[in-house]
């Protein structure tokens, strides 16, 4: 989802990349000044160059057709570069790894439009990127990365553009799994938090279907170690996957749980979920080679820590 030109080398560079794009969202047509002709957006323009379907809403809130149209491509991921119009929530819904937000700033400086601009307004010495997971209000999501440029006395909005739609990619380039750790956040790796707060309070954990769907999960910290050894490193324009290389059912996950708190329960198993996916597996050859990067702790270790200190 973008406009602009600054969007356009990032799209380029997915494509480039073989990444499978469902479709394209930008901005519809607009009349040129004199008004004798429509205007395609640049990103609208690229797209029918590489022959990915664009779709050009004048509106999303409360539009049932995009809506639905969307919810069919069933996307893992959504890019979102300068798009124009703020994303309804039930849109942010349908996405499995949610909605990336590639700023044009460095949040919270400059939320909203025109952050190239104001940061020249307001003489700052320095711009940047910022990569942020987009929550319910504008430009407020959790900040993954950041990328910082020094704002030279020739430049301009247009220079400055360029510098950052280029270097824009390489903080995007991760791919997390299903993240566990310390202050566990449900939208990741769920099923750990909820389990665990079963086991405090002696409950069984209630698993859904039969448990034979498996999870690569993947510890906070390396994800961390991951961002910073990716872009402290000269690598650019690539994508790594960030997990183990190894998963665990939920099933199992439940019993080694069960094992580590010495209770004496038995997982509930409930109804399958519609559409839930039977497995995850990240293939860390890609991290491993480029970046010497390693997992440090499994889940199972890290589970049966943390459950041993609760009980003590």
């Amino acid at each position: 989802m973008g406009t602009p030109s600054f969007a356009v080398p990032i799209l380029k560079a997915l494509h480039k990349k073989k990444y499978l794009i469902s479709a394209t969202y930008t901005q519809p047509p607009q009349k040129s000044q004199r008004g004798q002709r429509y205007n395609k957006s640049p990103i609208h323009v690229i797209s029918e160059e590489l022959n990915i379907e664009c779709r050009t809403p004048r509106i999303l809130k409360g539009n049932n057709e995009e809506f639905n149209f969307f919810k069919k491509l069933d996307v893992d991921i959504v890019i979102v570069v300068a798009y124009g119009q703020i994303i309804p929530n039930d849109f942010l819904d349908l996405s499995k790894k949610g909605f990336i937000n590639i700023h044009a700033s460095l949040l919270p400086k400059w939320r909203g439009a025109a952050p190239i601009q104001r940061s020249i307004i307001n003489l700052e010495k320095e711009t940047g990127i910022s990569i942020m997971k987009i929550g319910e209000k504008l430009d407020t999501g959790p900040v993954c990365n950041s990328y910082k440029i020094n704002i030279m006395a020739d430049d301009n909005s247009e220079t400055i553009a360029e510098k950052l739609s280029k270097n824009g990619l390489k903080a995007i380039g991760l791919r997390y799994f299903n993240v566990f750790g310390e202050r566990q956040s449900k939208e990741y790796a769920g099923v750990v938090k909820l389990f665990l707060q079963k086991i405090q309070n002696k409950i069984p954990p209630k698993i859904n279907g039969d448990g034979s769907q498996s999870r690569d999960f993947v510890f906070v910290e390396d994800v961390v170690k991951a961002n910073i050894m990716s872009m402290e490193s000269q690598i650019n324009h690539t994508f790594f996957n960030v997990g183990t290389g190894k998963n665990i059912s939920v099933l199992e996950l439940a019993n080694v749980m069960i094992k580590a708190s010495c209770l004496d329960l038995e997982p509930i198993h409930g109804p399958a979920l519609e559409g839930d996916v039977s497995a995850t597996l990240a293939d860390i050859t890609h991290i491993k080679k480029s970046l010497d990067w390693n997992p440090t702790i499994s889940i199972e270790e890290w589970l049966e820590k943390k459950i041993s200190n609760l009980n003590n």
